[in-house]
């Protein structure tokens, strides 16, 4: 009998990013956290069997105490399995629409700032919660499309898995992630 080589979530994360995965080479973008750390694991691992290259780029937006820290430890543990892992680091400046919004911008600038497609690790949970914000905002039924799998250099390949898949994908290969307090 063959030896499957992942376990079942890491294989479930493997496959979502190998239905999505561009030719070539790619960012992930890659916060620390569960989602965009299997993400990550996810598509090494698929791209090193396409002969394809992804890059990792964290992004420190200097907005909490210890994020630089936090931002090494998540290069160190993607350079462990052998993800090529970068830190830029950003200036926040928010604008009339919030700090978060001008965290996010920041964050999508430095993420595309080389040209190439981004892997983004946003799940099904992040889908139902940015549907629920929005129609809170009072966006009506625009809201409801959420957000897309493609759009422009963004690529969501996590979307149809929870977050309790991604969590368990890293339990699966073995890596602790970082959760935002």
């Amino acid at each position: 009998m063959a030896r499957q080589e992942l376990a079942p979530a890491a294989l479930l994360v493997a496959r979502a990013v190998a239905d999505h995965l561009p030719p070539g080479e790619a960012i992930v973008g890659c916060s620390g956290g569960a989602d965009s750390m299997a993400l990550a694991l996810g598509a090494q691992w698929v791209a090193a069997r396409a002969g394809d290259r992804i890059r990792a780029i964290v992004v420190d937006h200097g907005l909490q105490d210890g994020s630089a820290d936090v931002a090494e430890r998540t290069r160190q543990r993607l350079h462990s399995r052998g993800v090529e892992a970068d830190i830029v680091k950003v200036t926040v400046r928010p604008s009339g629409d919030g700090v978060e919004a001008a965290a996010r911008e920041a964050r999508l600038s430095a993420l595309t700032a080389q040209g190439l497609p981004v892997l983004l690790g946003h799940t099904l949970d992040d889908q139902a919660e940015s549907v629920l914000l929005g129609l809170l905002r009072g966006s009506g039924t625009r809201s409801l499309a959420g957000m897309a799998e493609v759009r422009g250099p963004f690529v969501r390949p996590l979307l149809a898995l929870r977050r309790t898949e991604t969590e368990q994908a890293c339990r699966d290969w073995g890596v602790d992630w970082w959760c935002d307090p």
